[in-house]
């Protein structure tokens, strides 16, 4: 009786990934391709982000779940652990403690909304936003509003989708991640 191989990783990515796919999330898989979507997430109530809709680019490398997938915002938010140009995320459940035990799902769930809810200005890659976080609560929090009212609304997200389908997807190989260089500085 001889059985095909399938890889662990494998598995693991195909059963995370229809979690996701059969959860409330809207899930755009690229190319049918079961390591590279997108997904649309929207901002928690009760912070300055509700109401927002982005547009998520997901990218689980062949070692995933033992190696973090790559995580960026493709629609502008103005966060201080998220980068305004490039959407990547700072965050270290996903960049340096990152544990086979996390799932897609957990990322959506749990450590987006997190992030948003609670900003880290201590370790930004938005400084900007981290300075008037620290130093201007009420500035930041109104700037933070501007942004989901001019860049986090369905259509923008929906934008999003489309220049991606047109071919105009910018290079997110590594977001999300970090080298173990710039681990070590940390």
């Amino acid at each position: 009786m001889c059985r095909s191989i399938r890889y662990p990783s494998k598995r693991r990515i195909e059963v995370d990934v229809m979690k996701l796919l059969m959860s409330d999330f809207e899930v755009n898989l690229v190319n049918d391709n079961m390591q590279e979507f997108y997904v649309r997430f929207y901002g928690p109530t009760e912070t300055p982000f509700a109401g927002g809709v982005w547009k998520i680019h997901v990218e689980l490398p062949e070692q995933y779940p033992f190696k973090s997938p790559s995580i960026g915002f493709m629609n502008k938010i103005f966060h201080p652990n998220i980068d305004e140009l490039s959407g990547s995320v700072c965050l270290d459940v996903i960049n340096q403690t990152w544990s086979p035990m996390f799932d897609m799902m957990n990322i959506f769930e749990v450590f987006l909304p997190q992030l948003l809810r609670y900003p880290n200005p201590n370790d930004p890659l938005n400084g900007e936003a981290a300075a008037l976080l620290m130093r201007h609560p009420s500035e930041y929090e109104a700037k933070v509003k501007e942004y989901v009212q001019r860049f986090a609304t369905k259509e923008a997200a929906d934008a999003a989708m489309d220049d991606d389908e047109d071919g105009n997807d910018e290079e997110m190989s590594d977001i999300g991640s970090i080298s173990d260089d710039e681990a070590m500085e940390s």
